[in-house]
């Protein structure tokens, strides 16, 4: 499950820590926690995003703000993931 996913968030608790965020692509909404961000998100942020099959189903994991440079260079040049997520 290790495909590049570009969504919205939907939803956010800072208190709980856990939130969703929807799938541009498919419109579907995955439970995301604190755990696997790697850095502070909020309703409204666009996001990349991987999937992960957890205890309790799939849910969003290495979750990284972008902002749309990056998110073209990311999309124009998926091999190079790693190194773009690395530098959002």
């Amino acid at each position: 499950m290790n495909t590049i996913h570009i969504g919205v968030v939907k939803f956010f608790n800072v208190g709980r820590l856990y939130g969703f965020i929807t799938d541009d692509e498919t419109g579907k909404d995955y439970f995301c926690h604190n755990n696997g961000l790697s850095c502070h998100i909020k309703k409204g942020d666009k996001v990349i995003f991987e999937l992960a099959e957890c205890p309790k189903g799939v849910e969003a994991v290495n979750i990284t703000l972008v902002n749309n440079n990056k998110l073209l260079n990311i999309l124009c040049d998926g091999n190079n993931y790693k190194t773009e997520h690395n530098n959002l």
